[in-house]
């Protein structure tokens, strides 16, 4: 006969997903304005383009750096009135997170944190280079990492 094993009072449970930010900080930072001075003209109409990506690594012991790279480039007349380049990033700790939670979390969870901060360092940027206040739009990284999933499923396996 075998011993039952002890009860330890409904603890039995798996560990508890357990989340931190270690570190938020700015990776790369590139401001240019190539058609300065004449760029401030009156009749400003600027048009924008926007690119953002994410890319996240395993640093070891449950830690992943997550860097948000957002490109803008702002044109007046055709013309670029400037370009900014920044890569928001920050490290971060997830203990006992479901696999299939993982992608989540680094593609969808983390970005949201760091794009607040990507948005400041590119107002602030665009500000100081003599231009007018650029706030960007609120990005909805849930849809955009659900489109991506999407993608990437509808890619047909690679034939050996």
């Amino acid at each position: 006969m075998t011993n039952p094993k002890p009860s330890n009072g409904g603890d039995d449970a798996a560990p508890q997903p357990r989340f931190g930010i270690m570190k938020i900080y700015v990776k790369d930072l590139s401001f240019e304005a190539p058609n300065t001075p004449g760029s401030f003209q009156p009749n400003w109409q600027p048009q924008h383009q926007l690119d953002l990506n994410t890319r996240a690594r395993n640093l070891g012991e449950d830690q992943f750096e997550v860097v948000l790279a957002i490109t803008v480039e702002v044109k007046n007349n055709n013309e670029t009135a400037f370009l900014i380049e920044v890569q928001q990033a920050g490290i971060f700790q997830l203990n006992d997170f479901p696999e299939a939670d993982m992608g989540n979390m680094l593609g969808s969870f983390c970005p949201n944190i760091l794009f607040p901060y990507a948005r400041e360092a590119i107002s602030d940027i665009v500000t100081r280079g003599g231009f007018p206040q650029l706030l960007l739009a609120p990005v909805n990284f849930d849809a955009l990492y659900a489109h991506h999933l999407q993608q990437q499923a509808a890619k047909p396996a690679p034939v050996h």
